[in-house]
């Protein structure tokens, strides 16, 4: 292998946002200048009729947007009153920000392993995770799939502890006809811009149930202010723009759609990969699985990486260092071996094209690529 990419080969993309911008231009172009036009930049009804529709799409009462997905998480941890002294149990298996907001509120983060099908939190394994300290789980729906939040909240609602879903990847996901984010005291949602609802930068949305925590995520997200100037308490600055919120508002009502091709070209793959040593996604029957990530495991999974990108295909890893491991979190003393599940994950697992846009064509040229060299 050469390292240079191979010539005369068909070059996939891992996510094509040009291809999706050119089939909403004319709506979100129109939808940016109206903004602009009324120069409302900062709140008014772009952000809250966002707010309302992805609480509605999400079978929600109530939906507050903010600066980022990682703000979602570290604003619900702030409205719940967990701190230092607290233990927060989450996932030893997700993207950085669900672990780190833990620590940014003062808590300790206790990791659990992950199925290893779903690669979601093992609520088998979450029980025996709990002390006196612990004050609430964070949950992740990975990859698109839900997690078994029903199972997760019986073991929270025995220990009178809250239960927020990181539900960055998952928004429209169902377990047993139930959204993604509705089951839990928060659902934290992220618009980053290669989710399937992405904005144009960064942007995300905590919804919720309970008035009560809605309007205490609300103050915090602008400094405590009530009304302007009159601090209820000390918040900070994490609000969602208007012009975020346009776009976000046009790509909503595409978002079914997208999500369902993602699931016919989940399912060309799968056909494509049968009989490979390559092992495709585990989709629960209990779940809607939106396919945010499309990701098999495979032998060799360094090398296969090097090899498709040599040929211009488009792939990722998440994620190659399980939570439970970074250096930052050295001082919680676990080891290599604690997170048997996470750890395998992190070594084996590798991401595919599954935009919406894919042709089959590119699909299976893909497939064929993995398949030479996983099964040669």
């Amino acid at each position: 292998m050469s390292g240079e990419p191979a010539k005369g080969t068909m070059a996939v993309p891992l996510l094509d946002l040009k291809a999706q911008y050119a089939t909403i231009r004319e709506d979100v172009d129109a939808a940016v200048k109206s903004v602009v036009d009324s120069v409302r930049f900062i709140g008014g009804p772009e952000i809250s009729g966002l707010e309302e529709e992805v609480a509605r799409y999400s079978q929600c009462a109530h939906g507050v947007g903010c600066a980022s997905g990682t703000d979602a998480l570290l604003l619900a941890l702030w409205a719940l009153g967990i701190g230092p002294g607290d233990e927060v149990v989450t996932t030893a298996y997700s993207f950085f920000a669900t672990a780190g907001v833990i620590a940014n509120m003062g808590a300790t983060a206790v990791f659990v392993d992950v199925d290893p099908r779903t690669y979601n939190l093992d609520p088998l394994k979450l029980e025996a995770a709990f002390t006196p300290r612990t004050k609430a789980v964070i949950a992740v729906s990975l990859y698109g799939q839900c997690c078994d939040v029903p199972a997760i909240k019986a073991v929270c609602d025995r220990h009178q502890a809250y239960l927020i879903e990181d539900a960055a990847q998952s928004i429209g996901s169902e377990w047993e006809g139930k959204r993604s984010g509705s089951m839990s005291d928060f659902g934290c949602f992220s618009f980053f811009p290669s989710k399937n609802l992405g904005a144009a930068g960064d942007g995300g949305m905590v919804v919720t149930q309970d008035a009560g925590l809605a309007e205490r995520v609300r103050l915090l997200r602008e400094h405590g202010a009530q009304p302007k100037y009159v601090h209820q308490l000390v918040g900070t600055n994490s609000r969602l723009d208007a012009l975020q919120a346009a776009i976000l508002r046009v790509k909503l009502k595409h978002l079914d759609r997208w999500s369902e091709q993602r699931g016919r070209n989940a399912e060309l793959y799968g056909r494509l990969f049968e009989g490979s040593r390559a092992v495709r996604p585990y989709h629960d029957p209990r779940t809607r699985h939106i396919y945010n990530q499309y990701v098999l495991r495979v032998p060799k999974r360094d090398e296969l990486r090097q090899f498709l990108a040599e040929r211009n295909i488009g792939h990722e890893v998440y994620y190659p260092v399980p939570l439970h491991l970074q250096p930052c979190f050295a001082d919680l003393g676990y080891q290599e071996g604690s997170m048997p599940n996470a750890e395998a994950a992190a070594r084996e697992t590798i991401a595919l094209p599954i935009y919406p846009e894919l042709t089959e064509e590119q699909i299976r040229h893909v497939a064929a690529t993995v398949r030479e060299f996983v099964d040669s």
